[in-house]
């Protein structure tokens, strides 16, 4: 399972997150090329050349090696910002020496949890490895803090030692990845064997979500060349398996990983999980449903972000009303009925951002323009709406501050910081039936994973992938990476208008 935010996941096999943000095409049954004739290994046409398994290792290990220095400079932070907080003689060396153990318990974990370099995670699993390292090691500390004389002394400075280089570690974990992509050694290489219509689309994808850990390669059927020792260690199938049983043990043969997509454009079965049923290999399709337990830790969240945020954010909000009433006097905070959860309407507040006769408006514009009408169909938005207003609407709308009143409507029960946005009925009438009542099984949220990626960009398809990715893989974890990742998403203003 594989998303990006959906780094990504993230219609069409470039804006989607994972196997599963694939858009519709037909694939033709046999259309991927016979691979047994192509499994001979070409000759370097130099002297010398590394061994083909150094070749693979090579680039992997300098990844890991910096990712490690990653998070042992992120500890070295932490370090430095406690510094001024340690007692100092015998005292603060002892503390030194107890935070240098922790860092190295607590990068022995992350590397056992295979986050080094940790290819083919989703943002909020890279998340919850990282959050679970740290509560083991805090767990070792208070157990040490309970049976070394005088521990408990340590035991706070070793829980804020963990806790800052939790926050300041993914910031460097993401400058590594860069630094590692712009050097070349990011991610494994991979060969994209599909139907000719199929695999330039998977390779385009790969590549504009390089965080994922896949260096596509295109595989063509029309060249008899053959991979060379040292070339892609894992092939990407994207196909029907039973067109491909002949060649699939000499795939195997070939290469150290084969993938069997089980999303793509051809086929979208939401909710694929790998089962072992009494040692038969097989699949399950999972509902996105989420236990009890799960929903009263996210209401608890909700509650616990929600109230503080909306005391902070008072007292701009009516700033902004009051630059609204100046513009275009009349109401300032605008209520429009939206279907939430189990279908009940949902009253959504926002800060009112246009003219109050926008409807009038746009039936104009439409009548003058039918390619705004056009622009309309596909996304909902436009991006020079006549309807907004001049300056405090576009800059309330591209920061999203106008949505900030709906911590209200999250505080009454209505909605949750991260879920699919609750959309008006003539949008969700462009969508089928089954997603629709899909989106009535979970509370829709102020942010939502399209949000943070292609926001206004979406198109009806690709938000209804997105939407359907979330519910399909909806986890605390999840919604944690989507908070997380909202706040530059809103500082970007990309795809915001």
């Amino acid at each position: 399972m594989s998303s990006f935010a959906p780094s990504a996941m993230t219609s069409g096999p470039s804006k989607a997150s994972s196997t599963n943000d694939m858009a519709s095409r037909a694939i033709p049954a046999g259309s991927v090329p016979p691979i047994a004739a192509k499994t001979a290994d070409r000759i370097g046409s130099t002297g010398l050349s590394m061994p083909a398994a150094l070749q693979r290792r090579l680039p992997r290990f300098a990844t890991s090696s910096l990712l490690v220095a990653g998070d042992i400079a992120s500890y070295l932070v932490a370090y430095f910002a406690l510094l001024s907080f340690l007692p100092e003689g015998a005292e603060g060396r002892l503390a030194e020496r107890a935070f240098i153990l922790t860092a190295l318990a607590a990068i022995v974990l992350y590397a056992s949890a295979g986050l080094y370099p940790g290819y083919r995670l989703h943002d909020h699993e890279h998340l919850r490895r990282r959050t679970i390292a740290a509560v083991k090691v805090a767990v070792l500390t208070v157990f040490g803090a309970i049976i070394l004389p005088d521990g408990e002394r340590l035991l706070l400075a070793i829980i804020g030692f963990l806790g800052l280089g939790l926050i300041v570690q993914p910031i460097v974990h993401w400058l590594a990845r860069g630094l590692c992509w712009k050097l070349g050694i990011w991610g494994e290489r991979a060969v994209i064997i599909g139907g000719r219509n199929l695999a330039p689309a998977l390779v385009a994808h790969f590549k504009r979500h390089w965080q994922y850990g896949i260096r596509p390669e295109s595989f063509s059927p029309d060249t008899s060349e053959a991979l060379p020792d040292g070339g892609p260690s894992i092939a990407l199938i994207a196909a029907d398996a039973g067109s491909l049983a002949p060649d699939l043990a000499a795939m195997r043969r070939k290469f150290a990983e084969v993938i069997l997509l089980s999303d793509t454009p051809s086929l979208k079965v939401s909710g694929l999980r790998p089962a072992d049923v009494g040692g038969e290999i097989g699949i399950r399709l999972a509902t996105g449903g989420s236990p009890v337990n799960s929903d009263l830790v996210r209401r608890a969240l909700d509650l616990a972000i929600a109230i503080p945020a909306a005391i902070v954010v008072a007292p701009f909000i009516a700033i902004a009303a009051a630059a609204i009433y100046v513009i275009d006097p009349g109401p300032v905070f605008f209520r429009h009925a939206r279907e939430g959860l189990s279908g009940k309407p949902v009253y959504v507040l926002k800060l009112r951002t246009m003219y109050r006769d926008a409807e009038q408006r746009l039936e104009a514009l439409f009548r003058e323009n039918p390619a705004m009408r056009a622009e309309w169909l596909a996304h909902f938005k436009l991006k020079d709406d006549p309807r907004v207003l001049p300056v405090i609407g576009h800059l309330l709308r591209s920061s999203s501050f106008d949505e900030l009143p709906q911590l209200a409507n999250i505080i009454a029960g209505e909605m949750a910081i991260v879920g699919p946005r609750p959309f008006p009925e003539y949008h969700l009438l462009a969508m089928d039936g089954e997603f629709r009542d899909k989106r009535r099984s979970v509370t829709p949220g102020l942010t939502g994973l399209w949000q943070i990626s292609e926001r206004s960009n979406a198109d009806i398809e690709l938000q209804q992938q997105l939407d359907e990715f979330y519910i399909d893989n909806r986890s605390l974890w999840f919604d944690c990476q989507i908070l997380f990742s909202t706040i530059p998403a809103v500082f970007k203003r990309r795809g915001a208008y």
